[in-house]
């Protein structure tokens, strides 16, 4: 793949430069484990790529590193053979396939590791821990888990049905949107490096602070920039605070949004079943439209979530 810089731009890019092929040879790998696992099952969280013949999925993996790291900071792999396993094993083997990227971690203070992604007919409210990944709402660009001090530095999933309609895949790159507003808007960078309240979307224990504080941007050590983008968590961190935004504060995100508004500076990806999204975390905002799905409960749009994180723990809080 030819070398992708981190701002790119809608017309900056092509599919050539995310896309990573499952290869053949990786296939009939996973379809051996497939065979493994059904003769001698465990539950999924036990599964560990050592224990398996996987050298062409780690070929694979690199490459979707190389990609996330260096490249657009995002790639799609295509595909699990969907036709040959059930969903069941799709999950087991998508397990596999990101540990060999880096660790799960837990998606929720409860340990839970797994996060379906789909409409279940939920209403978003400050404070209520709902999040927005399990409502059919457009969701604005954004890096997961904004509200907590050890976001994840993977973002996966796992693509089991498309909508019927709309529920397009956007990804846009932070060093894009920094660029952006230091052109447009050069006197407001110092207010996107100070603290934002964020709702922490009720995870956390009694009587603990139900906001975080954190800026929208930050400097990492080898200099790059790094990013905490969720509007709606910052809108609903200070309604649950009961604080007014200063005019700073508000023109601040109003800028953000206006970045996000202009479709020449992100991709649109449309997701295919056994299709795998990977995003650096902090260097990517991922946004998603708003969709309608089938009448039938089996073909609802469904995405299965995996947080990946080395650092820390591989609790909540890491």
């Amino acid at each position: 793949m030819r070398a992708v810089p981190q701002a790119w731009t809608r017309d900056t890019i092509v599919p050539a430069d995310w896309t990573v092929t499952l290869t053949d040879t990786a296939q009939r790998e996973l379809l051996a484990v497939r065979n493994e696992i059904r003769r001698a099952p465990l539950p999924t969280f036990l599964l560990e790529p050592k224990d398996f013949a996987l050298d062409a999925c780690r070929a694979v993996i690199e490459e979707v590193r190389r990609v996330a790291q260096s490249g657009p900071m995002f790639a799609v792999l295509d595909r699990l053979p969907m036709a040959e396993i059930t969903r069941d094993e799709a999950i087991q083997l998508y397990w596999l396939l990101s540990s060999l990227l880096a660790r799960p971690v837990a998606q929720k203070i409860t340990g839970q590791m797994f996060y379906d992604v789909m409409d279940t007919g939920a209403k978003l409210k400050p404070g209520s821990g709902i999040r927005p990944t399990v409502t059919n709402v457009d969701l604005r660009f954004h890096n997961d888990n904004s509200y907590n001090e050890t976001p994840p530095d993977y973002v996966c999933l796992l693509c089991l049905h498309p909508a019927m309609q709309g529920g397009v895949s956007q990804v846009m790159s932070v060093a894009t949107v920094h660029k952006a507003l230091e052109d447009r808007h050069p006197e407001l960078m110092p207010r996107l490096y100070r603290p934002f309240w964020y709702d922490r979307h009720a995870e956390h224990h009694p009587g603990e602070p139900t906001t975080f504080a954190a800026p929208i941007f930050e400097r990492a050590a080898d200099g790059t920039v790094k990013a905490r983008l969720a509007l709606s968590e910052i809108h609903a961190g200070y309604a649950l605070r009961d604080e007014r935004m200063d005019n700073e504060t508000t023109a601040a995100l109003a800028a953000v949004q206006s970045v996000f508004e202009q479709p020449e500076l992100h991709v649109e990806l449309a997701f295919a079943p056994g299709q795998i999204q990977f995003v650096n975390n902090r260097a990517t905002g991922h946004a998603r439209t708003e969709f309608v799905d089938f009448p039938e409960p089996e073909r609802k749009r469904h995405l299965v979530r995996l947080w990946l994180r080395d650092a820390g723990k591989r609790g909540y809080r890491g």
